[in-house]
């Protein structure tokens, strides 16, 4: 996504990356993770309080999302991001086993964690490899978006 109606950027919080929202007037249709860049004032109402409560979740990782998020995804996405959302804060699932509960395999459930539009709402950085590493994020396998998937982790495990 490139049109976002706010960038919300807390260098002091979480000082590696920012986050890109995209909304209409009702609805999140996306959250992006990006490289830390100035953050751009929120343009809607429902900009502003996803700014508000990407802030609180940053300030305490115990802070429960409540954003009106578009619909999105193929059922057997939903499902899996479903079965994401069940994940408490501080733990983590292995793709294995999500995919065992969700009678999936494990790439599809890691595709599925790929196109995860809503990224901290949706927090699919509890989910791993098998074996306790990383695994992947937002369908990369290193830099930027797996330095944060580790700081989310440290971040909730506080």
């Amino acid at each position: 996504m490139n049109s976002y109606q706010a960038v919300a950027y807390f260098p002091k919080l979480a000082p590696g990356f920012s986050l890109g929202v995209a909304c209409n007037d009702d609805e999140i249709l996306g959250i992006d993770f990006l490289a830390p860049r100035a953050g751009q004032a929120p343009k809607t109402l429902l900009a502003k309080e996803a700014v508000r409560q990407i802030r609180a979740y940053l300030e305490d990782p115990d802070f429960v999302f409540g954003l009106p998020l578009a619909p999105a995804g193929t059922h057997f996405q939903r499902r899996v991001w479903n079965g994401i959302a069940a994940i408490p804060r501080g733990r983590t699932r292995s793709y294995g086993e999500l995919a065992r509960q969700l009678a999936s395999a494990p790439r599809a459930v890691g595709g599925a964690c790929g196109a995860n539009p809503y990224p901290l709402v949706v927090p699919c950085h509890r989910v791993i490899a098998a074996d306790g590493s990383l695994g992947g994020f937002a369908r990369e396998r290193g830099g930027l978006l797996l330095e944060i998937k580790r700081w989310l982790l440290g971040h909730e495990r506080r």
